[in-house]
């Protein structure tokens, strides 16, 4: 029997222990959710008296549920298309045009990645702008947040397709659009699956951007819900965790029904480059 070394041993139970960390208080949020106001306030892992099923109902009953669901909806799909085609289209130009203006492009790129977002200024940036309380604005604002991180990736990838594809394209009277959408972007698709979840996952459980930057009720995404939500129901915790429940549902679904594709993507854009 192969015996552990210590450093392996420490490692696991580092592992275990973060791994609690983030089970434990799922778990409780889940198993809260099946619970009445009294035994919901206790935020235990004991098992409910009773199943009180209706906490689901009462939160699918609310027509702010639903609209921040379709907002959240409609900006994620946006943010992720238009994301995905300019990040794209920024890291072959970067990788495919070296020089002093690719080069500088990167940093900037670059250092979006450090540099923390400036809420005020982009508030005042967005009200000159008119862009502040619209879905253009916020759409622009996520865009901004996510587009470092997937140049970065992407153009890691775009180092290993041979340039030789783009200069046969060329001589065969290909134009440089033709040739990115044909023959480029679907080389591009195992990271593109990686920045289109990592992007979906990072805009869905936003809160601070959609806070600050939409105050209109009837454009508030499902984190800006959930806040309100709990205002009104923070005497009933178990219809506040049913509702946390929903909200968690479909991302949980796309991470870890898609896990091995951001896995793959995050190795094929940073390791190959």
């Amino acid at each position: 029997m192969k015996t552990r070394k210590p450093a392996q041993i420490a490692l696991f139970a580092a592992s275990a222990l973060v791994s609690l960390v983030i089970i434990v208080p799922f778990a409780m949020i889940f198993i809260s959710s099946f619970k009445n106001a009294r035994e919901s306030a206790l935020f235990s892992l004991a098992w409910p008296k009773e199943f009180v099923w209706k906490n689901y109902s009462v939160v699918l009953s609310k027509p702010s549920v639903l609209r921040g669901f379709l907002n959240t909806l409609m900006i994620g799909v946006v943010t992720v298309l238009l994301t995905d085609i300019f990040a794209a289209m920024a890291a072959f130009v970067i990788q495919r045009r070296p020089g002093r203006f690719s080069r500088a492009a990167y940093l900037v790129f670059f250092l979006g990645l450090i540099i923390p977002v400036s809420i005020i200024p982009t508030i005042r940036l967005m009200m000159s702008l008119h862009l502040h309380n619209t879905y253009p604005g916020i759409i622009l604002y996520y865009m901004a947040v996510n587009l470092p991180f997937s140049i970065f990736l992407l153009t890691g990838f775009m180092k290993t397709i041979p340039k030789e594809l783009d200069e046969s394209a060329l001589l065969e009277g290909c134009g440089y659009l033709r040739m990115f959408f044909q023959i480029v972007m679907p080389l591009l698709m195992t990271v593109v699956v990686t920045t289109t979840i990592v992007v979906s996952i990072a805009v869905w459980d936003d809160f601070f951007g959609s806070f600050y930057l939409v105050s209109d009720f009837r454009k508030w995404t499902i984190m800006i819900s959930i806040y309100s939500f709990v205002s009104q129901y923070q005497t009933n915790w178990g219809i506040v965790f049913a509702f946390m429940m929903l909200v968690m549902a479909p991302m949980l679904i796309v991470y870890f029904s898609m896990q091995r594709y951001i896995i793959d993507g995050l190795t094929a854009g940073s390791l190959k480059g």
